[in-house]
């Protein structure tokens, strides 16, 4: 459970670094950039420490990869310009967590006890709260049905990534793997993103070939001095730390305990936007905010 909350934190953080990545050298560079630096900085550790590509789990992770953070986050960006963040975030983080769950008892026959659904429960019911758009902060994008389609398929690359990684946990530990440490989870991690990495880098190039790259924002010349050293956080934060965490956290506990406590990823953003951005947050963030952490709380002493 303490991977799953560290995780939570350097998605977190991840979220103020990718916007000011964005903001400098374009969405599509930073996110090539984030994913090409995870995957040298993971490979290196991977090689040297871990088992590099000797895990019986390579084949699981790389799927792994190839869904959550290929199709999931396309279906993130598509989903982006039509919903909005807020309600983006929403339909991932809160949809995520039951697909999971539901996934995994029916393939692997985890069940998870009545307590702990109640508490995962609360915790995305926190996460709704806070997070939720209201008259007094609407959208600031037109809503459009489609993006409730895309949202859904965010949401999906999210909940069955991790149960795939589930799975390939499931295939290490029968090969007599130790799987409940870092080092593995690191290593899990470097599969995952390279995957993504190849799966970008190809839907680039398609949508390059067809000329259907969106075009980016000018930069300010502030943010383009420092746009990459924002993209070398971004990685940091989130492919290395995050994942890493995360697959160390999927390693040893069900993804349906997982992914409510990585969902309070955007309430962990709030108080580091405002450190870092001077964002003030609103009451309502402070009460669902409130409501989450207390069934994070209530879900780790069922634990």
């Amino acid at each position: 459970m303490f991977a799953a909350f560290l995780a939570a934190f350097f998605f977190a953080l991840n979220a103020t670094c990718a916007t000011h990545s964005v903001r400098a050298v374009g969405a599509q560079r930073a996110n090539l950039g984030r994913l090409a630096i995870a995957a040298v900085l993971l490979g290196l550790y991977a090689h040297l420490l871990g088992r590099g590509f000797g895990s019986a789990s390579l084949g699981w992770f790389l799927l792994s990869g190839v869904i959550g953070m290929g199709l999931g986050d396309l279906g993130v960006y598509a989903a982006l310009p039509l919903l909005g963040s807020r309600l983006t975030v929403l339909m991932t983080q809160c949809l995520a967590a039951p697909i999971a769950a539901l996934g995994e008892w029916f393939w692997l026959g985890t069940r998870l006890t009545t307590l702990q659904i109640l508490w995962g429960l609360v915790i995305l019911l926190g996460v709704g709260v806070a997070i939720m758009p209201s008259k007094a902060s609407p959208p600031r994008v037109r809503i459009r049905p489609i993006g409730f389609l895309f949202g859904l398929v965010a949401a999906c690359g999210q909940g069955f990534g991790a149960l795939v990684s589930r799975r390939g946990m499931t295939a290490a530990v029968a090969a007599g793997e130790q799987v409940s440490n870092a080092t593995f989870g690191l290593t899990a991690a470097y599969h995952r993103i390279l995957a993504g990495l190849v799966f970008v880098i190809v839907w680039y190039l398609v949508l390059r070939g067809l000329r259907r790259l969106p075009k980016d924002p000018a930069a300010a010349p502030g943010e383009r001095r420092n746009g990459w050293r924002w993209v070398l956080a971004n990685g940091l934060a989130g492919p290395v730390a995050g994942v890493g965490c995360y697959q160390w956290a999927l390693a040893t506990t069900p993804s349906g305990l997982v992914l409510p406590i990585a969902a309070t990823t955007p309430l962990l953003a709030i108080p580091i936007a405002y450190w870092l951005e001077g964002d003030r947050p609103s009451r309502r963030s402070f009460v669902g905010g409130a409501v989450a952490v207390a069934g994070c709380i209530a879900l780790a002493a069922v634990r």
